[in-house]
């Protein structure tokens, strides 16, 4: 853990973790199996990062590689055909939805790692992170979907948004780390995802979200395509309607 920080921050942090893993739990009727190899995987690299290892930076090849790759191919495993096909049945769309909340208080923590030197200010709202502006209307799209007051169109083109931000702040964030590559700030890298519970950020959150973003545009596309009339099961009856 990073020592100079207050505890708060951590624990929020960490709840926001908890509270990623359940919302994607509910959001995929509970499927216990991943979301057990989803802690199983959180807890390998949280102990890791405990143990300092993600905090040697001069090695080959990067240790956060470690992280980055095989989370690169978990997903792009989990969105082929016939994994969108059994995630297509059990996709809650409300709840989906709302785990985009969480990306509030992850900028939160962003941004208070940066006022402490262990993010670059461009990794938060005050610089070149935008990302907070789809945790707060994450809610609202939840709410309006659910009463049908809100088109399958504007819920892609929202999905779309977030996953444009997502991505650019993720590119921006690597290109900050202390990794070969490193691009930017290199006055004040990105160090704080070297440590627990920070390590969580690209090891869990960020797969999750991007993740949910690309099969809920897989699978809006698809209703769209097929239905003259789009329905998109919410798990409590209620649909999306054009």
């Amino acid at each position: 853990m990073i020592d100079h920080l207050p505890v708060w921050l951590d624990l929020l942090f960490v709840l926001t973790c908890i509270a990623t893993i359940a919302f994607f739990h509910f959001a995929n009727g509970r499927p216990w199996r991943i979301t057990g190899l989803i802690i199983g995987w959180s807890v390998l690299h949280g102990w890791l990062a405990w143990q300092g290892f993600y905090q040697v930076t001069d090695g080959w090849p990067p240790r956060l590689l470690l992280v980055l790759v095989p989370n690169i191919l978990i997903v792009v495993y989990a969105l082929l055909p016939r994994q969108i096909d059994w995630v297509s049945s059990r996709r809650h769309a409300i709840i989906s939805t709302y785990l985009h909340t969480v990306r509030i208080p992850v900028e939160i923590t962003l941004y208070y790692l940066y006022l402490h030197e262990m993010v670059p200010e461009l990794m938060t709202f005050a610089g070149r992170n935008f990302d907070i502006l789809i945790g707060l209307s994450a809610p609202v799209v939840a709410w309006l979907a659910s009463r049908r007051r809100i088109t399958p169109p504007m819920l892609l083109a929202w999905n779309w948004f977030g996953l444009i931000l997502v991505s650019f702040i993720v590119i921006n964030g690597i290109l900050s780390a202390e990794l070969p590559f490193q691009q930017f700030a290199f006055d004040q890298p990105n160090r704080a995802v070297t440590f627990f519970p920070y390590i969580l950020l690209p090891a869990m959150i960020v797969p999750i979200v991007i993740y949910s973003h690309i099969s809920d545009i897989i699978l809006i596309r698809r209703n769209m395509r097929d239905e003259d009339e789009v329905v998109l099961d919410t798990g409590l009856g209620i649909g999306f309607g054009t």
